[in-house]
């Protein structure tokens, strides 16, 4: 890829929604990529910012000229912000960026050299956590434990390799013409949704060390909570609309809190219940203390109370969603449109296959 002329034309794609705190930063950064400018072209989808982010964006594209389009998005949802922008589009190759991350300089071009180099049809990276305040390093710490995030390939920044899903995406755009469009009613996990059907397909998904970005998890318990709550119902959906999941992880928390409960309920007919508590406890503590080293004792106990969070937010969120889904699916019965499957090949240089 030396001749810029020979270079596939990138669209990025930022789906955005009262961001006036992270928008520029993004832009920034999408603008001190190495991939040459000409064969990049910027698009927003705005969920109808109510904040400066419209004003600091026409402030942007004031200073940029034609290189930046924003486009409306009144449902808010970033799964119909990326179908807006994925029709409007003019690129060969769709990345998805998003606004509370920062991007390598050379994000874009190992986007494009992963791509070619595995034929995969959704490359990207693992999913790195970058602290801006106390509370996100601790949350940071916790997300570096297999405790928080289970086998997850994505979530390894050392992962090279096949995988179910990566951070954030970057597709050849004949991946939409086989697998359709964004589900534009998830609210979350709307990705990973999408990567069942590219596997379902016969597709690849591909994670690479290669594509760095680092993006700002939750500054409180409360988001923290809200978010892994949504993350929880979102799986649920797409468990149930595709009647399956392409791995039991996701599953994990729901099964946690189910057994809880259980055991809480039965606790005056066995005599496992304390044992089976305490030694959730101690694993907590024994990960905190394990992921905070350097970080000061008063981040321990912080980073213990962020592991329960995690589980008992997605493993409630799930179970609410297999409630609420169930009863009131929002999906169509027929399948998103489509025009087959993905033509079997094998990558050129890369054949790892990623801790799953």
């Amino acid at each position: 890829m030396t001749d810029a002329l020979d270079l596939p034309l990138v669209t990025l794609a930022i789906p955005c929604f009262n961001e006036e705190r992270h928008i520029a930063a993004c832009i920034d950064d999408v603008f001190a990529q190495d991939y040459p400018a000409d064969r990049m072209e910027v698009l927003i989808g705005d969920g109808m910012s109510t904040d400066r982010t419209r004003e600091i964006l026409a402030e942007i594209c004031a200073r940029h000229g034609g290189r930046i389009r924003v486009i409306d998005n009144p449902r808010r949802l970033q799964a119909a912000a990326m179908n807006a922008m994925i029709a409007d589009a003019k690129g060969d190759i769709i990345v998805r960026m998003d606004v509370h991350a920062r991007y390598a300089r050379d994000f874009v071009r190992q986007c494009v050299s992963v791509l070619e180099e595995t034929g995969a049809q959704n490359v990207g990276g693992a999913a790195r956590p970058l602290s801006e305040s106390w509370f996100q390093r601790a949350v940071c710490a916790a997300l570096g434990s297999r405790l928080a995030v289970g086998g997850s390939a994505y979530r390894n920044p050392d992962t090279e390799g096949f995988a179910d899903t990566v951070f954030p995406g970057a597709f050849p755009r004949r991946v939409f013409d086989v697998v359709g469009s964004f589900d534009a009613n998830a609210i979350t996990n709307e990705d990973a949704e999408i990567n069942q059907r590219i596997l379902k397909a016969g597709g690849r998904i591909y994670v690479s060390r290669k594509i760095v970005v680092h993006y700002f998890p939750r500054d409180s318990f409360s988001g923290l909570a809200r978010q892994y709550f949504k993350y929880g119902k979102g799986r649920a959906r797409t468990l149930l609309k595709h009647r399956g999941l392409p791995t039991l992880r996701p599953m994990v928390p729901f099964f946690m809190v189910a057994g809880g409960l259980g055991l809480l309920a039965t606790a005056h007919l066995q005599p496992l219940t304390p044992f089976v508590f305490g030694l959730y406890g101690i694993a907590n503590l024994y990960e905190a203390v394990r992921v905070t080293r350097g970080e000061g004792l008063a981040m321990v106990p912080v980073v213990a109370s962020i592991f329960p969070v995690l589980h008992v937010a997605h493993g409630v969120g799930f179970a609410v969603g297999l409630v609420h889904y169930a009863l009131s699916p929002d999906w169509s019965r027929e399948p998103e449109t489509s025009t087959g499957s993905f033509a079997t090949s094998s990558p050129t240089r890369a054949n790892a296959t990623a801790r799953a």
